[in-house]
């Protein structure tokens, strides 16, 4: 299993032959890939592109067959702890996995603790296993800057592709455009369900999960007053309750529940949809809302990208919204 960097060379290798790697499955490249994607130097930039090309629709002739999955809920409430449960749940299946978490980063400094992986039990000889924790930075969203784009990535190569997210909130719900299922976490006798209730964003989860289920009868109400909220709202999510402590409870269930949606859904729809969002997202970093107001407004943007192919990647959406950009001025002036 890899944890850390391979090193500043990996940064500038190849991007186009890390793609092919990974679309030929080969989990080791996960290391050099996250390297370079999260590099922000010119050169990198143009190498993550050609590897992002790669493994995109239009080269995999299809999705990427990894399931992204996106786990998100309030500090403490159990993620890391649940995430080691599942992880050897998924192992016993002989599937391979990449986690992605994300950590806060410190208003003050700029830095990151980074401690989700030494949270998250593992065999570190274990080769299908890649756990990497970025910084969110100042990004809000609750996703490091390079973990939209990473994800869909590892998933031409990796069976299941973990996001764990900063925290959950209405400013934490961009995993919601990345994932295939969105797991919200929340623990029962300490607010957490209420607050779910309160919050506004109970159109999130696509799979509940109640933690601490050995609590008993104070686990038992909180999964049964979010089954009845969320059905009040017409809504089929479903709601589980694990204990993720040897001996567990709940995860063969939880693990049923999370491939039951992935079963269900219309993936391509929903991939092109993230891929989509992603290019707004980005291009808005990379320039502002001044320069969406120059395409028009975001509207406007939503129904160029449209009308754009559905298997290009994010970069090249990215780089056609700047072209745009730059056609525009040009007509103005002339």
């Amino acid at each position: 299993m890899s944890l850390e960097p391979a090193g500043a060379e990996a940064v500038r290798g190849d991007g186009a032959a890390l793609g092919r790697r990974l679309r030929a499955g080969d989990v080791s490249a996960a290391p050099a890939t996250l390297n370079l994607l999260e590099s922000t130097r010119p050169a990198d930039r143009a190498e993550a592109a050609a590897l992002l090309h790669e493994v995109s629709p239009e080269q995999l002739g299809g999705e990427a067959p990894g399931h992204v999955l996106g786990v998100t809920g309030p500090p403490g409430a159990g993620k890391s702890t649940l995430l080691s449960a599942l992880l050897h749940a998924w192992r016993a299946r002989d599937q391979s996995v990449a986690m992605l978490a994300v950590d806060p980063a410190s208003r003050r400094s700029g830095g990151s603790l980074l401690g989700d992986r030494a949270r998250i039990d593992f065999d570190p000889g274990d080769r299908d296993v890649f756990i990497r924790s970025t910084s969110a930075a100042d990004r809000l969203g609750g996703l490091a800057p390079a973990t939209r784009i990473a994800s869909g990535a590892l998933a031409a190569a990796f069976d299941i592709v973990v996001i764990e997210t900063v925290g959950v909130g209405q400013a934490e719900t961009e995993v919601v455009e990345v994932a295939d299922t969105v797991a919200v976490v929340v623990q029962p006798g300490s607010g957490d369900a209420l607050q779910f209730l309160k919050s506004g964003i109970m159109e999130i989860p696509d799979v509940l999960v109640v933690t601490k289920s050995d609590l008993g009868q104070v686990a038992l109400r909180a999964r049964r007053d979010l089954a009845a909220a969320l059905r009040s709202l017409g809504s089929d999510t479903r709601v589980t309750a694990v204990s993720s402590l040897p001996p567990t409870q709940g995860i063969d269930e939880l693990v049923a529940a999370l491939d039951a949606h992935r079963a269900g859904l219309d993936l391509p729809a929903r991939r092109l949809a993230a891929r989509r969002s992603s290019a707004i997202t980005e291009f808005t970093v990379e320039h502002g809302e001044r320069g969406v107001r120059a395409l028009g407004g975001r509207r406007a943007v939503q129904r160029w990208l449209a009308e754009q192919p559905a298997g290009l990647e994010v970069p090249r959406l990215v780089a056609a919204l700047e072209a745009r950009v730059r056609d525009r001025a040009t007509a103005e002036t002339t």
